[in-house]
């Protein structure tokens, strides 16, 4: 294989490895057992600093996270769960309460991604330290958030919703607002990478 094939599978590989969209494909039951050194659910979670703490102070605890993206591990939220896992370990899954969803939000101007369900530890946004305020209001017109709020280190921020609503995102920069309809459903996306303002 010569250099710029060599070169081509590489950067595919470090895309795949930044995507924000999907959590860590599950194992299947009949899969080898793990030797004696693979990582044990309680390492993985003492590796990602969450040991101890619940799925919602554990999700709170990695998005506000002001180390720099990637993490040295995955950490992905779905409607319905966390998902961390290691390099040398099989997922760890922690149920959300269920009536709560995560929505973590990436306001931009003029640069996003793609995303659905929300990375932890490799989505980035445009917008780092970013004074914003944010109002969601549900489809029956109840102000579920209304506040001011800094963008994380990822350039996101998130937010505890109820589940199974629809509902109105509006984000303001300064004098800028963007508005995005959305969902929180069980399997509907926790990553909002679609806000634009202007």
């Amino acid at each position: 294989m010569d250099l710029r094939r060599i070169s081509l599978v590489l950067a595919a590989s470090a895309v795949l490895l930044a995507s924000c969209t999907a959590a860590p494909a599950p194992t299947t039951p009949d899969a080898a057992a793990p030797d004696s050194t693979t990582a044990t659910t309680g390492d993985v979670l003492a590796d990602a600093g969450v040991a101890g703490l619940s799925a919602t102070e554990a999700i709170e605890h990695l998005d506000a996270s002001t180390d720099a993206r990637p993490l040295p591990f995955r950490a992905s939220v779905t409607g319905t769960e966390l998902v961390l896992q290691a390099a040398d370990a099989e997922p760890v899954t922690m149920a959300v309460s269920e009536d709560r969803f995560y929505l973590s939000v990436a306001p931009y101007r003029t640069r996003t991604h793609e995303c659905f369900n929300h990375s932890l530890a490799t989505c980035q946004g445009e917008l780092v330290g970013e004074q914003v305020h944010v109002t969601i209001s549900g489809d029956d017109g109840t102000v579920l958030v209304d506040t001011d709020a800094t963008t994380y280190t990822n350039g996101f921020v998130g937010f505890w919703l109820p589940r199974g609503i629809g509902a109105t995102v509006t984000v303001t920069a300064g004098s800028d607002t963007g508005t995005v309809d959305i969902r929180t459903d069980d399997d509907s996306p926790t990553c909002l990478t679609t806000l634009q303002l202007g």
